[in-house]
């Protein structure tokens, strides 16, 4: 949604009982536009209100940009709600953040008790879950997509389970939906979802579903090491359900192997107990030879963590990267 005033334009058409083309957030690829009905969004806003306990008399804060699908939602429910739009977290009772935006915001040390943040965008860790319950934060994360909505709700990413209404299949590895919630398809060029003739729809997402419980691991990152296709989602999801900070594999140049597989840690004390990890775990190709540490990783406007960027900002070296050996 082009519109100088997207949300405008959302209760517009929503009024006439029409759809929209919001605009994906990849980090990469072609951009392209997810069309679907307003009442495919406005159809959850009771179930995301009783979920995070948002009502008129909130005032919610939301400082990422209208662009990202997640936050024009964040700003459409809290005016369709009558909650009032803050611009900063301490006037807020609920804030719309990244993870890397709850990080930073936890940086800043102020006092946040009482605050609900709702946490999308890229997955939400159990370590950075728990500090900002330390300090009195209530956290509610989600797993979706432009193209899906809500798929998947709870604290953190360890902690995912199907949104209300909807249902939720893995498939050889790959997440499938069915919702009220699904776009109606695209405009311009096509994108990655997929339906069925049952109603399911998937973007590729990879994932395990146990006891009920979703963890995702993204769409998949083919890294060629040796001749040995790797997915870089299931090795990054290895270490980091063992790690205090942020954990992002990533395939960097080699010489003879053509690629291997790099890791770049948020905290150094992670190295040595994930490293630990990797050798008793994984295997061959599988197996990470490079480690760095950066103190924040590369994100896109979106929030979501930038690959590209970081695979440039660990190849350049400089300060603010340091080779762990």
């Amino acid at each position: 949604m082009s519109a100088a005033d997207p949300v405008a334009a959302f209760l517009e058409a929503h009024a006439a009982h029409g759809s929209v083309a919001l605009a994906t957030s990849g980090t990469s690829g072609t951009q392209r536009s997810v069309v679907r009905t307003t009442e495919s969004w406005v159809s959850s806003f009771e179930t995301v209100a009783g979920l995070t306990g948002l009502t008129s008399a909130s005032r919610a804060w939301v400082p990422g940009p209208l662009t990202s699908t997640m936050n024009l939602f964040a700003v459409v429910h809290a005016r369709l709600l009558g909650a009032t739009l803050v611009d900063g977290p301490t006037r807020a009772t609920h804030a719309h953040l990244t993870p890397s935006g709850l990080t930073s915001l936890l940086d800043r040390e102020a006092p946040l008790a009482g605050l609900t943040v709702i946490v999308a965008g890229d997955r939400l860790t159990s370590a950075v879950h728990d500090r900002a319950v330390r300090t009195g934060v209530k956290v509610r994360h989600y797993y979706g997509a432009a193209e899906l909505s809500f798929v998947a709700w709870g604290g953190h990413a360890g902690d995912l389970r199907p949104f209300p209404g909807v249902t939720v299949q893995v498939r050889a590895g790959e997440i499938w939906v069915r919702s009220p919630y699904l776009c109606s398809g695209y405009e311009g060029p096509p994108g990655p979802l997929r339906l069925d003739e049952d109603g399911f729809a998937t973007v590729g997402d990879r994932g395990v579903l146990e006891a009920g419980r979703l963890t995702v691991h993204g769409r998949p990152g083919a890294v060629t090491v040796g001749g040995s296709t790797v997915e870089t989602a299931g090795v990054e999801g290895l270490l980091q359900s063992a790690a205090a900070g942020t954990v992002a594999v990533v395939g960097m140049p080699h010489d003879e192997l053509g690629e291997v597989l790099a890791v770049v840690l948020t905290s150094s004390g992670d190295h040595a107990p994930l490293r630990r990890l990797a050798r008793s775990e994984l295997q061959g190709a599988h197996r990470p030879r490079l480690w760095w540490h950066v103190e924040t990783l590369p994100t896109t406007p979106a929030g979501k963590v930038d690959r590209l960027a970081l695979v440039s900002l660990v190849s350049g070296g400089g300060d603010r990267v340091t080779r762990l050996v």
